[in-house]
């Protein structure tokens, strides 16, 4: 099997990691550097120093790390925030002037401003042709106009989650994965919706993630209804409490009474 020298290299916070060929630079992690991508010439960060990895873990061809970023470029993105700020402004008019039933999240530039993509949001499918012209004749460049999910939104925008936490999709997790309302029942989670989903309206990120802990854990813990044996006699296993590694067994020796007790003292029957 063929390897490639890479670098990993994020271009928003908590986006996905693509890998690069450092092209015989002296590049560093947390170097910033110019890119060439699908989409045009990008600034980003290199979060993963370099390695060797197999022809299955890249897209071929793979692109090169042009050079290394200097302050120059960082002015460059700097300006492209503001005039996308702008763009977002100059869009927002101009959908309502075509009564579009669509929802703009945020705009980008490319950093070499070959192109402008504005995010945004609908509940179906919208024809924007007449939008795109529009949008063309003000910023004379290219126009891509992007649906994106809700999940996709809440990463973009950020906030707050019920945890108290920032959203862990826009604070660091690169890739959203399935969630399913399996993962919540086998972790005993209430099933009410208001208390399982994130502020994007699905099921919470971190199910997956736990889920992940519960299953590794699953083998060396009781299981809810077995009839154990514990070091304070017989009893029946009624709930678990897998962070902390306790079972909740109500004892039949003790008149029923229901104690937490550590996964080594509880010995299926």
């Amino acid at each position: 099997m063929q390897t490639y020298e890479v670098v990993g290299v994020r271009f928003k916070k908590a986006g996905k990691v693509y890998y690069f060929d450092p092209s015989n630079l002296s590049v560093h992690q947390e170097h910033n550097v110019i890119v060439e991508t699908a989409r045009g010439i990008e600034y980003g960060k290199v979060v993963t120093p370099k390695k060797t990895v197999g022809e299955n873990d890249v897209v071929l061809p793979l692109k090169k790390v042009i050079r290394i970023a200097d302050e120059k470029d960082a002015g460059v993105v700097e300006e492209n925030k503001a005039a996308a700020k702008d763009a977002f402004k100059t869009c927002v008019d101009k959908i309502r002037g075509h009564q579009l039933k669509m929802k703009l999240v945020d705009v980008e530039y490319t950093f070499d401003r070959n192109k402008i993509i504005f995010y945004f949001t609908a509940e179906g499918r919208v024809d924007f042709r007449e939008l795109v012209k529009d949008l063309a004749s003000v910023f004379r460049t290219r126009i891509e106009l992007r649906q994106i999910g809700v999940r996709d939104e809440a990463k973009l925008l950020g906030g707050l989650g019920p945890c108290g936490r920032i959203l862990c999709c826009s604070s660091w997790l690169g890739d959203f994965e399935p969630v399913s309302i399996k993962m919540a029942k086998d972790q005993s989670l209430s099933l009410n919706p208001t208390k399982i989903s994130g502020l994007c309206g699905r099921l919470m990120c971190c199910l997956k993630f736990e889920h992940d802990n519960y299953e590794s854990s699953k083998d060396e813990m009781p299981t809810v209804g077995a009839m154990v044996l514990t070091s304070l006699g017989n009893g029946k296993v009624v709930g678990l409490n897998l962070d902390n590694r306790m079972a909740q067994v109500r004892l039949f020796e003790q008149g029923g009474k229901v104690m937490e007790l550590p996964f080594d003292d509880v010995v299926m029957q």
